[in-house]
């Protein structure tokens, strides 16, 4: 853990600590408002709480106060209210809401114990020992409240944290691709084939331009969709493939096998793409070598292989293509990507939700 990541994390507990000390002072003062009020009666006719004296409120609020606090442990300790990963359901919240009032009540006859045995200073009025149900349901409501609301707090926080990395992620994605997509080799290549193409077989250059259009209008849309259905990654995945095809004829041979209950599935945009381009950067493709890519659906998972067939030169690839794609289904489904090599195939599993 680095420096300012504990000091960050130090900072939340900080924060979290504070928030209860304060809402503990307030509610202290507040569940003894009428002793407060009743030491102020100037008339002199104190009916409600007779022979109550300042030392008897003050230390009524101090053990509210403690009891209050030890009731934030509490919940904080056996709920975790304050962890990030934790997940408050509704019978968390009723457990709790129980516990708090049991404890809350044992606290409050051990006081009256000890105001009985050592003489502590305490309110001794009829009306005030008849408060003390009320009160302890008051204290266990706003214990377990402001604990759910904290933790609501914090989740709408990590929330709104998680969006803003997954924006930044999204910029890294789109720069990637179309630092790979379009960078002036493969620009190159593709203007190349189609003035060949022009050349020879007019017919096969419309197709190949319209193809060339649809890779650059998916690339390049200005859209901010997060996930795509597999169903729309396909149709521009074909498309691309249909531009490799062209340059790498039959030595290039595509295997895919995708159920139709997956189509309606959602992945992050360009998934496919990548692990297909990623296939053919680092693989030799020739008459001697032919490059088989498989592409299968499974279980709510999505599976693109090749056999390696590992180029005679160094291909030069940077390696962030996969883990950008990690940190994308980790942000957007808090899923992960598999990623298998043995001696003689590597394969890449999405999951598809």
């Amino acid at each position: 853990m680095t420096i300012f990541a504990f000091m960050k994390k130090m900072n939340i507990k900080n924060k979290y600590v504070f928030s209860l000390v304060i809402i503990s002072i307030m509610v202290a003062f507040l569940i003894h408002f009428p002793e407060l009020v009743s030491l102020f009666d100037v008339t002199g006719q104190n009916a409600l709480f007779p022979d109550m004296s300042v030392l008897d409120v003050a230390n009524e609020v101090f053990f509210t106060f403690v009891s209050l606090l030890l009731l934030f442990a509490m919940n904080t300790y056996v709920f975790g209210f304050n962890r990030q990963k934790a997940r408050i359901s509704w019978q968390k919240v009723l457990l709790s809401f129980v516990m708090t009032w049991c404890v809350n009540n044992l606290l409050g006859k051990g006081f009256v114990f000890l105001h009985h045995q050592f003489d502590i200073p305490a309110i001794d009025a009829l009306v005030h020992h008849y408060l003390h149900p009320l009160r302890d349901f008051i204290m266990s409501c706003v214990v377990t409240g402001s604990c759910y609301m904290i933790y609501l707090i914090r989740q709408s926080q990590q929330v709104q944290v998680e969006n803003q990395q997954l924006r930044a992620e999204n910029l890294l994605n789109q720069y990637e691709a179309l630092k790979s997509q379009l960078n002036p080799h493969m620009l190159f290549n593709s203007l190349n084939t189609l003035r060949s193409l022009i050349r020879e077989t007019p017919g096969k250059a419309q197709e190949y331009l319209q193809e060339l259009s649809r890779v650059l209008r998916y690339t390049l849309q200005e859209n901010e969709c997060r996930s795509v259905t597999l169903r729309e990654e396909m149709d521009f995945v074909n498309a691309y493939i249909f531009l490799l095809k062209m340059r790498y004829e039959d030595n290039l041979v595509f295997d895919i096998d995708l159920g139709k209950e997956h189509e309606s599935k959602q992945l992050p945009p360009m998934s496919v793409q990548l692990l297909i381009e990623n296939a053919v950067k680092h693989n030799e493709i020739s008459n001697r070598h032919s490059l088989t890519i498989s592409v299968r659906s499974g279980h709510d998972s999505l599976t693109v292989s090749n056999p390696i067939q590992p180029k005679l030169t160094h291909s030069g690839g940077t390696g962030i293509g996969l883990v950008n794609l990690s940190k994308r289904y980790n942000l957007l489904y808090k899923k992960d990507i598999s990623i298998k090599e043995d001696a003689s195939i590597f394969s890449v599993t999405i999951p598809l939700v």
